[in-house]
Formats: structure tokens, C-alpha cells, sequence
């Protein structure tokens, strides 16, 4: 879905919601039982929105929609429910990070020869989503200890779940202490970069890896970056740091 053009992700999500609140009813559900399972497939959805906008749109159309159509009759009360479970699923502060995008299954394939790590190595992945990325670093680093943090609660029960070897906590990246790690993987927007790299620079100890998919950090030179067909471009930074002469220009690729 997230290959579509705008907005059919979000018809699709939207009639997918009126097709499973329409079906609820049918089988006798309670009209806002039906409400809360129709705006629960809107809010998954969202969570492959590129954006803080779209996803909005994209869990708000349904509730909305049933509003204006006069299908459902309920107390006001009621309508704050669908708001609820977004707030459930995306809390205020998680807005300002990148989407729920997963990290593809192979997409780090490769990063443990070219950012090598000790065995027994804490490795964080900021920001876990429900995993995908924590299962990519296994996969690259299968002897290091793995940490995942993810800011909701839903998201991080869930990651917790499939990623029963890793240690997943809930907590805010930015506040998180990274000092202790040799490795924090990210996957976030090409906005929240330099708020990274400055919290990089300012706590990971010499050695440390900073790695980052598909965006890089304009102001750092990489030591390593993984390139390949059909995939996702890795950045990698290790500490300390060297600094590119001019931040507005593409960084070198270090291959």
C-alpha cells in the first residue's frame, strides 16, 4: 500500500473500514462495538501513512464519514472513542517522529561486515515500531544484544511480542540515555536527522555506531554506506565523528 499513489491508500483503508463496521453489524455486533473494531482497521492502516497528515486522514476518514452519513446515532460521548484509540496507538508526542514504515526483512543484509561489532554488543533500535527493524539486526548481528524503544505502548507490547529475544521497552528516543550502546539504528525523517546526529555526537563513545536507513546525515561524513538493487540505502557513522565541509552537500559514500 505504501507504493500507491494519493489518496487511494486511504479510499482503500476507508471502504476496507465501512466493509468490516458494515459486515459487524450484520453479524449483530453492538453499534459501537462495530465503531471501535471499523476505526481499529483505520488506525492500522494509518500506520503506513507517510506522514503525520495523511495519517490522520487516513484513521479519521471512516469515523467521520459515519458521522456525516446519519448510519449511526449515538451520544456525543461516543464520538470520542475513535479519538481515543489514534491517541492509543499514536500518543501527542509521537507525532513529531517518523511513521510506523517497517525495515525491510533484508535490509540491513551486509551491515555487520561493514559496521562490525563485538559479540555481545547492546544495539538499539530507536523508535522499534513493532520490530521489523529489530529483526533485520538480528539477522546482521546475531550474537549482539538487542534493545528496542518505541514511545507507544500498543507498538511496543507488540514488538515485545514478536521479538521475544530482544529487550523492548517503552520510552521517548530523544530522552533515552545512548551512551551505553555501540550500536543506535534509526529509521526516521529526513527532518529529525540532525536532532539524531546531535544526540549522537553528544553520547555515543568513541567506536559507536550511528546507523541510519534511507536518510542520511547531511553534516557527517559515513564510514560506511550499503547500496543495492530494489532496496533501501544504509548510512553508517562511527564515533567520533567527521564533520563534512559544508552540511548542504550530499555526503561521500563511503562503499
Amino acid at each position: 500500500m505504501p507504493s500507491l499513489p494519493w489518496p487511494l491508500p486511504a479510499l482503500l483503508v476507508w471502504a476496507a473500514a465501512w466493509g468490516v463496521y458494515t459486515l459487524a453489524v450484520a453479524m449483530g455486533l453492538g453499534p459501537v462495538a462495530a465503531l471501535l473494531l471499523a476505526c481499529a482497521l483505520g488506525v492500522a492502516g494509518s500506520l503506513l501513512a507517510p506522514n503525520s497528515w495523511r495519517r490522520l486522514i487516513v484513521a479519521g476518514g471512516f469515523p467521520l464519514s459515519l458521522a456525516a452519513s446519519g448510519a449511526l446515532t449515538l451520544a456525543p460521548a461516543y464520538w470520542l472513542l475513535p479519538l481515543a484509540l489514534l491517541l492509543l496507538i499514536y500518543p501527542l508526542n509521537a507525532w513529531r517522529d517518523a511513521p510506523l514504515f517497517p525495515t525491510p526483512r533484508d535490509g540491513l543484509q551486509g551491515l555487520g561486515e561493514r559496521a562490525p561489532l563485538p559479540p555481545g554488543a547492546c544495539v538499539l533500535e530507536a523508535g522499534c515500531g513493532v520490530g521489523d527493524g529489530l529483526i533485520a539486526l538480528r539477522q546482521a548481528y546475531p550474537e549482539a544484544e538487542l534493545h528496542g524503544l518505541e514511545w507507544s505502548w500498543p507498538l511496543r507490547w507488540l514488538c515485545a511480542l514478536r521479538c521475544p529475544w530482544a529487550r523492548v521497552r517503552r520510552g521517548d528516543i530523544w530522552r533515552a540515555d545512548w551512551s551505553g550502546y555501540q550500536m543506535v539504528y534509526l529509521f526516521q525523517r529526513p527532518e529529525s536527522m540532525g536532532k539524531a546526529v546531535d544526540k549522537a555526537r553528544a553520547e555515543l563513545a568513541p567506536g559507536a555506531w550511528l546507523v541510519s536507513l534511507e536518510f542520511p546525515a547531511l553534516n557527517l561524513e559515513p564510514d560506511a554506506v550499503l547500496e543495492r538493487e530494489r532496496t533501501r540505502t544504509v548510512w553508517a557513522y562511527r564515533a567520533p565523528f567527521s564533520l563534512v565541509a559544508s552540511p548542504d552537500r550530499e555526503p561521500k559514500t563511503a562503499r
